[in-house]
């Protein structure tokens, strides 16, 4: 079962007032890094510096996130990283806390504030591994390593590898947050984050199927 990247256009959905009164105040430090790019030159250092400070507001100091809200992106595939980056510019990622907090903070952030920011966090030590329940992650493995064939559910590892370390687009679910993997395939299921791929494989998942899942991974 693959966490693929998002590729299916969303609808623009009302801004949660209470996201927006979180974000503004980064929000104006990010357009203030950004401001001064402008000046600079987009690939200036200071500007992806100033932009990797604002980020760790929520995902942490080299991106080792203390809350699953937000995703660890330490060691994470530069080109995921990139082509989140830009869904959320383009509103092209709508999911609930895409909406809330990445759009705006997305917004202002040029091509190659992008590629600096991902070559950053992708050259990043990871995230130190969750520990769960022995059981728990054990049913997770069977599911990442074998699918559940009666489902249709593939293999996780077939498109993440065989230690959830992903390539490319394909992200690096290793060491995640398990809260945060458990919101990402519900969303998927529900299509509140908008992938065809994604729905088709975790929309037949059971609940405690999920818990596995994402216990097993966060604990690689």
């Amino acid at each position: 079962m693959a966490l693929m990247p998002d590729r299916t256009n969303a609808m623009r959905r009302k801004r949660a007032p209470v996201g927006w009164a979180i974000a503004l105040p980064v929000l104006f430090a990010l357009a203030a890094c950004n401001g001064a790019g402008e000046q600079q030159g987009s690939d200036n250092k200071s500007v992806v510096d100033g932009t990797v400070h604002v980020c760790s507001s929520c995902h942490g100091f080299g991106g080792r996130s203390i809350s699953p809200t937000f995703p660890n992106l330490a060691g994470q595939q530069f080109e995921y990283i990139v082509e989140q980056l830009q869904a959320f510019r383009d509103h092209t990622r709508a999911d609930p806390h895409a909406h809330t907090y990445m759009w705006g903070m997305a917004a202002r952030l040029d091509d190659a504030t992008i590629d600096g920011v991902g070559n950053y966090y992708s050259a990043q030590p990871p995230a130190p591994a969750t520990p769960s329940d022995p059981s728990l992650i054990a049913a997770g493995m069977v599911i990442f390593t074998d699918g559940i064939s009666d489902r249709g559910v593939p293999a996780c590892m077939s498109c993440h590898g065989d230690k959830a370390q992903g390539a490319g687009i394909i992200p690096r679910l290793a060491d995640q947050h398990p809260g945060y993997i458990e919101e990402q395939l519900i969303n998927f299921a529900s299509m509140a984050r908008a992938n065809e791929i994604m729905h088709m494989t975790s929309k037949d998942l059971k609940t405690e199927e999920i818990h596995a899942i994402a216990a097993y991974v966060g604990s690689l």
